[in-house]
Parts: structure tokens; C-alpha cells; sequence
């Protein structure tokens, strides 16, 4: 993929109660105001980091002597790295995440909160590590996220 230094290619025309929001020129939707702004915005900073990160990945394939071509194959293989995972004890360890996000709580409220709930901080800190998740463990968290053990085996599983 070349660089190119192209200026910003995300716009929005603020005269207008309903905003186009424009990308090389061609409209691609509309919004209010308030929205507007702030989508341009992260728009062209996605594209940025996007350039940045493909900077960052030419540099390594260039200090490790490796062909130059592989500069995608790297961005896709650390983009997917950031991925939040969809199933496995990642994603389970992620919803355990947002449950303290929703308390608004420390690392070691939670834990005692889990405690409460029968999951000792080592069983904890084994999820947030990778480790499998049993079936008695799926009891305990469907209590400690408010969802059903059916749909936290579905999430371990890998079961749509």
C-alpha cells in the first residue's frame, strides 16, 4: 500500500441543519450538528493512526530485512491483535470487564465482589489469564453478569 501525504478527505458543511458529511468529495450521509463534527474528526484520525501504524510496520519489515510487500500482512495481523474476541474465555473475561466498568469499582472491589459471588480471585485472575472456564465457574458468573448459563456457554463455546 503507498503512502500518500493527501490532506484530511472527511469533511462536513456547517451551514446546514442537516450536515452532508463528505469523503473525497462525495456524500456519504448526514447528521446533526452536535454529531457531525466529532464523526469528521474521528474519521480522520482513524486515518492517521491507520498511516502511522503502516509507517511503524514498514520500519520493523525494513529493520528485520524482510520483503517490503509484507507491510499488510502486518497491519492485518496487529489489527487483529486489538480485536475484542467474540467467544472463547476472552470475550468472558471482557464481560467481566464491563460488569466492573458498570459498578464503577477497583480491580480489588470486583475481586471481593466475585468472592461474594463464589469466584475466588485466583479463578478471577485464571480468566483474565486464558484459562478454560468450567461449568460450575459458568454458574457463578452468569450471577455475577446478569446473564443466563446458556448464553455464557455459548460465549465459551463459540456457539452462535
Amino acid at each position: 500500500m503507498p503512502l500518500n501525504n493527501k490532506s484530511l478527505t472527511w469533511q462536513f458543511d456547517p451551514y446546514d441543519p442537516y450536515f452532508p458529511i463528505l469523503y473525497e468529495g462525495v456524500e456519504v450521509g448526514f447528521c446533526t450538528l452536535e454529531f457531525s463534527a466529532r464523526i469528521v474528526e474521528v474519521l480522520n484520525e482513524e486515518g492517521k493512526l491507520r498511516k502511522a501504524l503502516e509507517l511503524a510496520c514498514l520500519d520493523l519489515i525494513r529493520q528485520s530485512g524482510a520483503d517490503p510487500n509484507q507491510v499488510e500482512e502486518l497491519i492485518k495481523k496487529y489489527l487483529a491483535r486489538t480485536e475484542r474476541p467474540k467467544y472463547g474465555t476472552g470475550a468472558i473475561a471482557f464481560l467481566l470487564r464491563d460488569r466492573q466498568e458498570e459498578l464503577d469499582i477497583s480491580d480489588k472491589e470486583f475481586a471481593r465482589f466475585c468472592d461474594s459471588y463464589k469466584l475466588s480471585h485466583e479463578e478471577l485472575n485464571g480468566i483474565y489469564e486464558g484459562k478454560q472456564i468450567t461449568n460450575s465457574q459458568l454458574v457463578v458468573l452468569s450471577r455475577i453478569l446478569g446473564k443466563s448459563i446458556e448464553e455464557l456457554a455459548k460465549v465459551r463455546d463459540g456457539s452462535n
